[in-house]
């Protein structure tokens, strides 16, 4: 796993889930690896209440119901579709789900405009058609497919950013449980359907924030159960996940850095600050275009982790997390700009006033970066 840029769930979480599965006594549908309350448990993490004989980490920060409530969904015939604001963790629960269910977790399509029906049911090997013709063989299945013909999990990225083609063949799928193949024969040696096995489901991410782009049919919305994920605006839990997702990084890099409390306090309360900006804001203009999610959240931290291990004293310091809000939250120059530099004008100068330490070097940096970017 150390030679892998980024592991997949199953092979992260590999020796855990291999553990779950072994003391998992409770009845799986169709071809799940674990059960649904050790799916639960593998990504919600132990209780004591639980029982067992190791502490299981949690991986996913957010309300149990919605967890809950889509592994329900994967247990039944219907597709699950997870909907939220940019950053609030729905690829990271989909690619959870699908490790749990199916110990596999990469078989993705990634809608784009450019997605083609191919992509979501097969395509051909041009060199093997050339040479011997149109067969089982020569066909390239997609993901989707595999994951039919499996029985497992496949995930569809960003379904709202496909094309209304691409939607309504994934209609057919998901009704049907079958692709057809027309271009192979029935009855000579190449079965011309691939039928689904069961466990076969479909977890798709949409962003809301991408209303308009593709509209979902009525069609396929009946076709699936919605979850949506709200961003996470509680304290203890958006501590959580940012002290979780730190932490990791750090592992991954090998770096020996601490991240102080007050810092970590710091973060939380400017992007809270910032998120109160942006409800009250008459308009887009005055809105920041970042969504001020946890995950971007996450960014800025990471981003002034590595700064300071690399360029500064490896220590990671007030001026330095400015400095990365600032650079990480500017996307359009002046607007953001002039949004950023009204909040330290507005907010966090009276607080270092009030305050002083941290904010007051917050402050100082935040005002350099900005000075830089102009």
């Amino acid at each position: 796993m150390s030679d892998l840029l980024r592991a997949p769930a199953e092979i992260k979480y590999a020796e855990e889930l291999d553990w779950l599965e072994s003391i998992d006594d409770s009845p799986k549908p169709f071809s799940w690896r674990l059960s649904p309350k050790m799916v639960r448990l593998f990504i919600l993490g132990s209780e004591r209440s639980d029982g067992l004989d190791r502490e299981v980490s949690q991986k996913w920060f957010g309300d149990r119901s919605f967890v809950e409530r889509s592994i329900v969904t994967l247990a039944s015939d219907r597709g699950l579709l997870l909907i939220g604001d940019p950053g609030t963790g729905k690829s990271w629960l989909a690619e959870l789900l699908s490790a749990a269910i199916s110990r596999n977790s990469t078989l993705v399509v990634q809608g784009t405009a450019g997605t083609t029906e191919d992509h979501i049911k097969y395509s051909w090997n041009v060199s093997m058609v050339i040479a011997r013709g149109q067969s089982r063989e020569s066909m390239i299945p997609s993901p989707i497919m595999t994951a039919m013909e499996a029985g497992s999990i496949g995930r569809f990225e960003e379904l709202t950013r496909s094309t209304s083609d691409v939607q309504d063949a994934l209609i057919s799928i998901l009704s049907e449980k079958y692709i057809s193949v027309p271009e192979l024969e029935s009855g000579a040696g190449d079965d011309n359907i691939v039928f689904a096995k069961p466990g076969f489901s479909i977890i798709a991410t949409a962003n809301s924030r991408d209303r308009g782009v593709n509209d979902l049919s009525s069609a396929l919305k009946r076709r699936f159960n919605f979850v949506r994920i709200p961003v996470v605006t509680n304290r203890k839990s958006e501590t959580e996940i940012v002290r979780f997702r730190t932490e990791e990084l750090l592992r991954r890099h090998a770096i020996d850095l601490d991240v102080p409390p007050n810092l970590l306090d710091v973060l939380l309360q400017s992007f809270a600050d910032l998120r109160a900006s942006a409800a009250a804001a008459g308009s887009d203009d005055e809105k920041l275009e970042s969504a001020l999610s946890t995950a971007e959240q996450i960014g800025v931290l990471e981003d002034a982790v590595l700064h300071s291990n690399f360029f500064g004293e490896r220590a990671l310091t007030a001026r330095t997390l400015a400095s990365s809000l600032v650079g990480s939250l500017t996307r359009r120059e002046p607007e953001d700009l002039a949004i950023l530099n009204k909040y330290l004008h507005g907010v966090v100068e009276p607080r270092s006033r009030e305050e002083g330490g941290s904010w007051s070097e917050f402050l100082e940096g935040g005002r350099d970066a900005i000075a830089t970017l102009s």
